[in-house]
This record gives structure tokens, sequence and C-alpha cells, in this order.
């Protein structure tokens, strides 16, 4: 039986991620960056196509711990086991690496004795490549291509080959431990330094208390506020300081349907809201490595600007399916790379300025080019605002005029303004700015606006809602008090709204984003909500609404792209960054109204 979404958890080390399993098994992890190949895809396959299982001997695939849970405020995971002879306690990790990535996974036992039995399948190249296995100096050496494998144990347990696959079975009693190092280098070069597991996994709980006490944030929710800061963490490409949307790709909007997609990059659409979470946290030097991340990614021609990067900024990102893997509870095809990138999406202009802006409004260091990055990107909007485009949810059927699209061109205007009011020794010229905002503004409030409906639309001229539209009162557009913006709540509630939660926009008869199928409630639209209800001076509302998000958590704190209603169950690419730093913003905007905060 394939886990749920929601009964993954996951472990990371600041460069790559993997997601482990109830039943103990790691079933998805690229090596070694987020964007590599994947050498466990059981994820999006079978066993056969690569995983790594310890639990009790005698356990079937389907068969679950007992209970787990993140030691501390920390990504280092316990899984415990409680069977008729003892109990025995996984911690899998991956210490922040120096050079080589490793996945550690120490068995101790807790109480009694217990048999133990260890199933890896390395696959290389998500799933389709079987290595080459063989014994050095007591470790077991996988090899294929570009990519290499050790594995070995301290201390040395029984281990051999069977099916293409590397299995060992050991026994620990109350007080002993097993600790198991997955060690991945390329094949080209020498086998890197050894490293003590237990001394590791010290580091490595210092490390995360150590960043942990950094937070600032002290109002309600923390628990939930941190944890979502932890993911945020161990999604940044610590490199680079670029955050992946989420670690998976191909994980379904609708379980068997076609929306499945590479998340694997870095968006720009999460570039304000990312940074609002971090500064409100006290995180600013993640802030700031994201903001220079931002900077590099989207220098050059303001015509080339794309909607997501690599993480490193690379711009070229090809899509194709992968036909060898059946797709998560065969939802077909499995995806790498994302087609969007070459998509025109309007809005992640103003997302830039927004982000510059309140980098720097936050206290960052301000970077001198900086300025005149965001005078070119203005330059380039001025001519282009009134054109339509793919719009923030990277339709795949015709351009159209997105309402959310020129909000966000009014933003860019209007941050432009305001810094040049604030400094007006700054080159450009603040009335060209007001002009072209105040141009934006009208034209929205005439094409974008259903006055008999009293909500705004998706698009102009449509009669779809879209619940991008919550975000004009985040973005000061209107005021909170404007019927129009009330209007424009209500109806995105009462319209796209399921048990409470939000859908980005209707998918029934001919959809805008030219797809089949359907998809589920978009988690950080319903953040969303709670923020639009929070402004709009409905408070009780508000608060009601996040609780109700933070029950939809897995039982370790994560959250997906989106929840079905229906089935009770997470969607899509997992963790997701979007979700968890909604999560955060709402925390904060709620924290506003609360004595406690």
């Amino acid at each position: 039986m394939t886990p749920r979404i929601e009964d993954y958890a996951l472990i990371g080390d600041l460069q790559t991620a993997a997601l482990v399993g109830r039943n103990g098994s790691i079933d998805w992890l690229c090596l070694p960056r987020f964007d590599s190949g994947a050498c466990f895809a059981a994820l999006l396959g079978t066993e056969e196509n690569g995983h790594w299982r310890i639990a009790p001997a005698g356990t079937e695939p389907s068969d679950t711990c007992t209970r787990r849970g993140y030691a501390g405020d920390s990504l280092v995971l316990e899984t415990y086991w409680e069977t008729r002879t003892g109990t025995v306690k996984v911690i899998d990790f991956m210490p922040q690496r120096d050079k080589s990535p490793d996945v550690m996974r120490i068995v101790e036992g807790v109480s009694g004795t217990v048999d133990m039995s260890s199933v890896l399948r390395l696959r290389f190249d998500f799933g389709s490549v079987v290595p080459w296995v063989r014994r050095s100096h007591g470790h077991r050496v996988a090899v294929a291509g570009p990519d290499s494998v050790w594995l070995r144990s301290e201390p040395p347990v029984k281990t051999w080959g069977q099916q293409f696959s590397t299995c060992s079975s050991f026994t620990v009693t109350e007080g002993e431990s097993v600790a198991f190092v997955l060690t991945w280098h390329p094949s080209h070069s020498q086998r890197p330094k050894l490293i003590d597991p237990h001394k590791a996994l010290k580091h490595t709980l210092h490390d995360w208390a150590k960043w942990t006490e950094r937070c600032t944030y002290e109002g309600p929710y923390r628990e939930a506020v941190l944890r979502s800061l932890i993911v945020l963490k161990a999604l940044t490409y610590a490199p680079t300081g670029g955050i992946v949307a989420a670690p998976t790709t191909s994980l379904p909007e609708e379980i068997g349907g076609v929306r499945n997609w590479d998340y694997r990059f870095c968006w720009l659409r999460d570039a304000t809201l990312t940074l609002g979470a971090m500064v409100s946290a006290g995180y600013l030097e993640e802030a700031a490595a994201w903001r220079d991340w931002l900077l590099r990614a989207v220098a050059g021609d303001p015509a080339d600007l794309q909607i997501m990067y690599g993480l490193a900024g690379e711009r070229r990102l090809p899509e194709m399916e992968l036909p060898w893997l059946a797709g998560y509870e065969n939802s077909r095809p499995v995806r790498t790379g994302n087609a969007a990138v070459r998509q025109r999406q309007l809005d992640v202009y103003g997302e830039v300025i927004d982000a510059l802006r309140l980098a720097k409004v936050a206290g960052l260091d301000d970077k001198p080019h900086a300025w005149n990055l965001q005078l070119s990107l203005l330059g380039f909007l001025e001519s282009s605002w009134r054109e339509p485009d793919e719009g923030l949810w990277e339709i795949r059927g015709a351009r159209r005029h997105f309402v959310h699209s020129k909000v966000m061109a009014w933003v860019a205007a209007d941050r432009a303004v305001c810094s040049l009011e604030e400094n007006p020794e700054l080159p450009g010229d603040a009335d060209r700015w007001r002009a072209m905002r105040d141009a934006v503004h009208a034209e929205v409030c005439e094409k974008g606006y259903d006055p008999v409906r009293n909500t705004f639309t998706q698009s102009y001229g449509s009669e779809e809602l879209d619940a991008a539209t919550l975000l004009i009162v985040r973005t000061g557009f209107l005021p909170p008090d404007d019927p129009r913006v009330i209007g424009t709540v209500d109806a995105v509630r009462d319209e796209l709204g399921s048990d409470g939660l939000v859908r980005r926009y209707s998918t029934e008869g001919v959809s805008v984003d030219g797809l089949p199928g359907d998809e589920g409630a978009f988690l950080a639209c319903s953040f969303w909500l709670v923020d639009a209800l929070q402004r709009i001076g409905r408070p009780d509302e508000a608060r009601e609404l996040f609780e109700h998000l933070l029950e939809l958590r897995s039982d370790v704190g994560l959250l997906a792209e989106e929840y079905d209603v229906a089935a009770g169950r997470q969607l899509g690419n997992f963790p997701q960054a979007f979700s968890h730093i909604g999560l955060v913003n709402s925390a904060v905007d709620l924290a506003g109204d609360d004595p406690a905060g």
C-alpha cells in the first residue's frame, strides 16, 4: 500500500533532502543536490526504483512504526518500533556536509532485544540505473557512471547481496546501537574521509539548536512557526541562498491526474513573502542570502526575466517525462524540469521590486547595484504591463490579462515611488512612476472588477474568481475597509472555498489553465484568506481558519502544496515552501492582534 504524502518526514543537509516513511523506508533522495537525479525514487514508482528500509525483521513494507517525531527543534527524525521482544529507536539525519553528502541511520536499543533488517536498493538516475556493487575494506561500494555510494556500518553487521539489493541483519539490545552511513561522491574522485556518525549526530543537534535559538518570534503558535522556519531552512541551498519550492517532483495535485510538476527550483513569486517570513522571525542572514540570490538570478536584460531559476540561478530547466516511473499512485506523467520557465508572468517584476524594498526597510545591507536593477525592471514593465501573460498560476492555456499580474505591476511602481520619496537623492523620475501607478490602478478597478457581484475577477472580462486577488489587501492596492476588498474576500471564500479552505481558481468545465482534471484546495491561498480576514477586521474568523489549517499538518508538522477535503489527505509536492511561508506570515499577522504577541 502506497504511503500517503503526509506519511513522510523530511531530513536534509541544506543542499538536498530525503523523505522517510512511517514504515522506515527512505523513498526519495536526490544526490548531491535537490535538483540532481534521485537514487531513491520509490516515491514515484516501486521499491525497484530505489529505497532504503530499516525496520524490525519480519515486518512487511506496509507495517508502520509505533510513533515518531523530530528531536526537539531539529531535523533529526526519531522513529520508534515497539515489538513483542523489545523497543528500538531509529535516528535518521543528514549532517551539514563538509564536502560529500551523508545519510546516517542509527539504530538504538531502548528495551529488550529486537532483530532488525536493512534493505538498500540503490537506483541512480531516478530509479533507472542499477549500479555495480562490490566490497572494499569492509564497505559496500555502488558505482554507475558519475555516481558512487559507499555504505558502512559501525559496528560491522552481516551484509549480503540479494536481487540487486544490499541486505543486512543484526540484533540490538537495550543500550546497544548500530549506525549505518551512506556517503555519495563523484565516481571519479577518491572516497571521502570517514565521519563518526555519533559525533555527527551531536554536531547536527547542536547546529539546529544554535540556529533555532536565533528565532525572535515569541507570539502564539510558536511551535508551528518554528517548525515551518526549520522547513524553509531545510529547503535552502546553502551554497547560494536559493530556496527550492519543494524537494520533490511530480507528487500529484490530483491522484491519478496529470498535474504533476517539478518543484525543485527557485520561484521569484515567493520572493516577498519569503523575505517577510524570515525578517519577521529575526533570520536576517537567511533573508540577505535569499536577497543576494535574487539579485544574481535576475541580473541581465529585463526582457529575459524568468519566473524561476535553478539553485545557483541556472536559466535552462528543460522539461521531460520519465516513462519508466509509474508515478505516485499511478499519477502520470512523472516530469523533471519545468517548461513554465519560458512563460511570461508580469507579476514577478513586482515581486522582485517589492522584495528588494522590503529588504532595505528591514535594514539589510544595501547593494549598490540593486536600485539600478530596479529602475531597469521598471523601465521594461512600463512598456509591458498592458500585455497579457500566463499569470501567477503558470497556466498552459491562452494568455490573459490577469488581475493579480496588473496589481503587482502597480506594486512595482508604488514601491519605486516610495523609495524615491524617502530618498530623493536616488536617480529616477517619481512623477513618471506615479503616472504609471495611477494608470494601472484605474485600469484594474475598471476592467478587473465586477460591480454586480462586488468582487475583483481572475482576469479582465472574466466571471471566474482567483484566490490571488486576496493579496490585494496585503499589497496596499486598496485599503482593508474598501467595500471592493471586503466583497472580494467574501466572494472568493464563498465560490472557491470548501470546508474553509480555498482553491486557486475553478477547474470546472473548460479550465483557464488548459489542463484536464481537478486539484485540491491550495494551502497557501487558505493562509492568504487568514491574512485577508485579519486585515478587514474579522480576527475571530481568521484565527478559527488558521487553527483549522494547523490541524491539517502531518504528525511531524509538515504541509504539502494542497489538501483534498473529500479524501482528507495532502496533495502535491512535499513539503511545500509556499505553504509554510503562508503559515509563518499568518501567525505573525495574528500575533499583532493577540495580547501575548
